[in-house]
């Protein structure tokens, strides 16, 4: 334990995404657009939700949530990302590494969480309306996204607990661009066969079950809709489409990562950008462009400031 403990790695290095220098300018122009698009959209949809009234329901509650974890999920790997396609050498110290990890599946646990909430709520405004006012108050919304963080936390915690236990005492080198439970645990000088099933079950069982209650959610919504009128059902599939592409778009990555605990890591950056950098700034393009209130109230917010701004002069 003591030659352990003397030669503990205290940095690690990335080996990114790639070793092409035209490649690495290529990606940090386009994927620092595409960060920037991401705090753009996602701001704006939180400021529409906060300055109009009318917004102020469950649904839109839920969504300015989703807009601050896609920030705050983005914000946790785009940057250093970012900041490795200009460096030579892309290293990170080993306490920086812990804390990425521990936030990173914060965010992605939240945000799994979230999204199966979301699919609730449409669920009770579709099929239960009448009782949608009393089920759906906005008290109980709070305790909901109070619970989704609590839980988050825990999972993050077991997760971070599980790769820090590990001795690291020999090879530094994450083939990735970021911390992640399985690059990480694969560097430690010990057997972690039993580590990696604890941490597969842990996660591949949250985003598997999320996944079949949201799939069960849909389907129960798509019976339900032959009850409606053309007008209903052309506005719940609407909600419902968008919202269901964007759980296609997080929890099909999400799956692939963490329900294997034999990764090719090579596949898994590319999995990986799409669910850490290209989720987030589609987020707010499907709310915005297929839903109408949205749309409206930034074109009332956009007038208001014009207004604002010719009275001032």
């Amino acid at each position: 334990m003591d030659a352990l403990n003397q030669t503990r790695v205290t940095q690690f290095v990335f080996l990114g995404l790639t070793d092409n220098w035209v490649l690495q300018i290529l990606f940090f122009m386009a994927f620092s657009v595409m960060y920037v698009l991401t705090l753009l959209g996602n701001i704006l949809i939180m400021v529409t939700i906060v300055f109009t009234p009318r917004l102020h329901t469950p649904m839109y509650f839920f969504l300015s949530n989703l807009s601050f974890i896609d920030i705050c999920h983005s914000s946790v790997t785009v940057p250093k990302m970012l900041e490795g396609l200009l460096l030579e050498r892309k290293t990170i110290s080993f306490d920086h590494c812990i804390a990425q990890l521990f936030f990173l599946h914060l965010f992605a646990c939240a945000e799994i969480f979230l999204l199966t909430i979301m699919a609730y709520d449409r669920y009770v405004a579709i099929c239960a309306p009448l009782l949608y006012p009393s089920v759906m108050d906005m008290r109980v919304c709070v305790q909901l996204v109070f619970a989704l963080w609590l839980g988050g936390t825990v999972h993050s915690l077991v997760q971070t607990f599980l790769t820090i236990r590990l001795p690291y005492c020999g090879p530094n080198i994450i083939d990735s661009y970021f911390c992640d439970v399985p690059p990480v645990i694969k560097l430690a000088c010990t057997d972690t066969y039993l580590t990696g099933m604890l941490i597969v079950s842990n996660s591949g069982t949250i985003s598997l079950f999320c996944f079949l209650a949201l799939v069960t959610s849909y389907t129960v919504i798509l019976v339900s809709l032959r009850k409606q009128s053309a007008e209903g059902r052309r506005k719940a599939l609407s909600t419902c489409s968008a919202h269901f592409l964007v759980v296609a778009l997080f929890f099909g990555p999400c799956i692939f990562l963490y329900t294997h605990p034999d990764t090719n890591f090579s596949s898994d950056k590319v999995v990986s950008v799409f669910y850490t950098l290209v989720t987030p700034v589609l987020n707010p393009l499907i709310y915005t462009l297929r839903n109408e209130e949205v749309k409206n109230a930034m074109k009332h917010l956009r007038q208001r400031q014009v207004f604002s701004m010719k009275s001032c002069t």
